[in-house]
């Protein structure tokens, strides 16, 4: 199986794909199945989960999950108004059905001293009957991206010995594998497969899609993500609200910056450079607006969702030939890379750090932008591998646990990076010393050398040397 761009590419809410989207999928599963038979759930965070938990907004999370919500349907704005209503209330419609009683300082713990093995974020939800029976009892791991795995696809994947818990997993909740015409496992089978069949790694990854999807329907998904790209940058720079939630006090730029840059348009003429200032401007947007719980597309992650969307729109408003094909074999052929990456590494920064998020989107939006360039699949591969040589090690230490210090300026650059990766790897031929897949086996490794401290735990680096107050 090949990872689907739709399962990479994915629309819902901040702050976190693994900590928000993640645990709200996997709540929603449970109270599917325990509707109608339990009058009380409990659930249980782990690892990452429990430390940095409250920053990333899991128990809000966890509360909509249980209430039947999903994070592709749901309104930022009613969201909260029913987490109020639960808190308030004490009660929670399981499933979205009849009413039971819910105390959040009981019924929700946070088990920061315990780790499951199989991944960092993982959570348990227990029902209980009327008689205070455990009836059911499912544990569920947050791999990245807002792909959740239960505790039988844990149980396949362990039979098959796979090296990182994220890595060729198989299909998340509620998704089906498809039998594809262009299987690949590897970077050097993908160029290998281009080579064989002529074709672009957008067109492959396209007829992929088509294997489960029609045409029109790959093409209609691909400009709901790219419009939801879009409508998300629009909003972090339209919005007027001046600081994020969490306690840091962190403000918003995205406006500002906006209101100087359309105020400095003419002496911008003289300044080729401030072409950075926009794509700076569109990643700082995407991801004040993530903080805020606004909504935005998984790219691959939450906490790097502003770097494909600001490439993007960077090849939409400066490449002299865009188009709308060049539009979606950007995003195809980002998709393709961060499938390679989700299936031999991974994209969770639980579990290798903040390259497996910023250093994967980095990755992709230098692979897709060549794509959309014209660039050989050679050159794409090039571009794909330095983007993310240049983030090897990145740790994740978010300052409060919260998405916002160092992640919100980390996408800018990132941003910027993938620019550079792509034109870089378009100044050459494609052959280069160091191969993608290498660079993807590097990252893995670093991955698993990264002490736990930097892995979304906020029990090191900036996380503990800023002082929050």
């Amino acid at each position: 199986m090949v990872t689907s761009s739709f399962d990479l590419f994915k629309i819902g809410v901040g702050p976190s794909s693994s900590h928000t989207m993640g645990p709200m999928t996997a709540a929603a599963d449970f109270a599917a199945r325990a509707a109608g038979r339990a009058v009380r759930v409990e659930v249980d965070l782990f690892g990452s989960l429990a430390l940095t938990g409250r920053g990333h907004a899991t128990d809000r999370a966890v509360l909509l999950g249980l209430a039947g919500n999903v994070p592709a349907d749901i309104d930022p704005d009613a969201a909260d108004a029913q987490v109020r209503e639960i808190r308030a209330s004490g009660c929670l419609p399981l499933g979205g059905g009849d009413p039971i009683a819910f105390d959040e300082g009981r019924d929700l713990r946070y088990l920061t001293r315990e780790r499951l093995d199989f991944h960092s974020n993982a959570m348990t939800c227990i029902a209980f009957d009327v008689d205070g029976v455990a009836i059911l009892r499912r544990t569920y791991y947050s791999v990245g991206g807002g792909a959740v795995l239960d505790e039988d696809q844990v149980a396949a994947q362990a039979a098959r010995d796979l090296p990182l818990s994220g890595g060729n997993a198989g299909p998340p909740l509620g998704d089906d594998a498809a039998v594809v015409p262009h299987p690949f496992r590897s970077g050097a089978e993908l160029l290998a497969r281009a080579v064989q069949t002529g074709k672009t790694i957008a067109r492959m990854m396209r007829e992929n899609e088509e294997a489960a999807l029609a045409p029109a329907e790959v093409s209609v998904r691909l400009g709901a993500i790219r419009d939801a790209m879009s409508a998300c940058i629009d909003r972090g720079i339209r919005s007027d609200l001046s600081e994020l939630p969490g306690g840091l006090r962190v403000k918003r730029r995205a406006p500002c910056i906006h209101r100087t840059l359309l105020a400095r348009q003419e002496r911008a003429l003289a300044d080729p450079l401030t072409v950075i200032d926009w794509i700076n401007l569109w990643a700082l947007a995407v991801n004040e607006e993530n903080a805020a719980g606004g909504r935005v597309v998984t790219a691959p992650t939450n906490g790097a969702a502003g770097i494909i969307p600001a490439v993007l729109r960077y090849y939409e408003r400066f490449a002299p030939a865009a188009t709308q094909q060049g539009v979606e074999d950007f995003l195809l052929t980002a998709a393709a890379i961060g499938a390679l990456f989700k299936e031999n590494a991974s994209i969770s920064g639980a579990e290798v750090g903040c390259q497996g998020e910023v250093g994967v989107a980095c990755s992709m939006a230098a692979a897709g932008l060549a794509a959309a360039l014209g660039a050989s699949p050679g050159q794409i591969e090039n571009a794909a591998e330095i983007g993310m040589e240049h983030n090897l090690g990145l740790t994740c230490d978010p300052v409060g646990g919260l998405v916002q210090v160092p992640c919100i300026e980390r996408n800018a650059v990132g941003s910027v990076k993938a620019i550079e990766a792509a034109r870089l790897a378009m100044l050459g031929d494609g052959t280069h010393r160091v191969s993608l897949d290498e660079v993807i086996e590097t990252m893995r490794r670093t991955g698993l050398d990264m002490s736990d401290r930097y892995k979304e735990t906020s029990l090191g680096g900036l996380a503990v040397n800023v002082v929050e107050c």
